[in-house]
């Protein structure tokens, strides 16, 4: 008679685990300790991660390619070492896994199936970003990456301009020029913004000033490495008469938009509903176009 398989002989681990953003003395001991006590490590780049682990000293183990493409299909093989009772490191190429980089997906399914997961703080370009950047960091959002395109990214842009706390955003360097302008065209020339580049490293920079300035800065100035975005809050809203409406669909008008464009511009703007601005417009020209 054949006997049931034993259960392992310890439960299986995921462990999310920080690393390094750019400098490789901010590697914390703990993520050291993890990353040795790891039976595999799920990682973006194999070469990146097998550098960090020279680098920490930590004898090179089972590396899995878990990046964008693959995290879906990678799941499996994971739960599979879990239930084996493993103990799998995550990382990501820099920082926090799971934060605008994979991980997220394995730690959903790992801990539907069961198993404890468990997270190894540390360097976040997100956090760094903003702490130096000066602004107002006591309550904040964190918008990740815009889409790259489609209505999507316009509707996220557009409720920026309203956002009150201050807003996060990463953005790669041959998308910074456009994101920017983007922000100027939705929100206005005013709005203190900060670019925060190469975090940690020896050309570590945040840059200070207003959209219209930040706009003309990466035209001067060629993108170099990952952006952190950092974008003070929308100040208090002032109730906008019938007025202020009129005048700004006017204006809105006069520069050639639509009806329905300047409904939608004047809304963003002035931060008041959408009927309202288009009873006012309804009054004013007849029903919109």
């Amino acid at each position: 008679m054949t006997e049931p398989a034993s259960a392992p002989a310890r439960p299986g681990m995921l462990v999310l685990v920080a690393t390094p953003i750019g400098n490789l003395g901010d590697l914390s001991p703990r993520a050291v300790h993890e990353l040795g006590r790891a039976d595999a490590i799920a990682c973006e780049d194999t070469r990146r991660t097998g550098r960090l682990l020279q680098h920490a000293g930590v004898d090179r183990r089972p590396l899995l390619v878990v990046n964008d493409h693959t995290e879906a299909t990678a799941v499996a093989e994971v739960l599979r070492r879990l239930g084996a009772g493993e103990r799998v490191a995550v990382v990501s190429d820099a920082g926090m896994p799971g934060v605008s980089d994979p991980g997220e997906q394995l730690v959903r399914a790992a801990i539907d199936a069961g198993f404890e997961v468990d997270v190894v703080p540390g360097p976040s370009a997100a956090i760094t970003a903003l702490v130096g950047s000066g602004l107002p960091a006591g309550r904040f959002v964190f918008e990740g990456f815009l889409a790259r395109k489609g209505s999507g990214r316009a509707e996220r842009v557009r409720e920026l301009a309203g956002e009150r706390r201050t807003v996060v955003l990463y953005e790669a360097p041959h998308r910074v020029a456009r994101t920017l302008a983007d922000l100027l065209d939705a929100i206005g020339p005013d709005r203190r913004v900060v670019l925060a580049r190469e975090l940690t490293k020896m050309h570590q920079e945040l840059w200070r000033g207003t959209l219209v300035e930040a706009v003309a800065h990466v035209a001067e100035v060629a993108p170099r490495g990952e952006y952190v975005v950092v974008l003070d809050g929308a100040p208090a809203a002032v109730e906008a008469t019938d007025a202020d409406i009129d005048a700004a669909l006017a204006d809105e008008r006069s520069m050639g938009a639509s009806t329905k464009d300047a409904v939608i511009a004047v809304m963003t703007r002035l931060g008041v509903p959408k009927r309202r601005v288009y009873d006012r417009a309804n009054q004013v020209a007849g029903p919109p176009a």
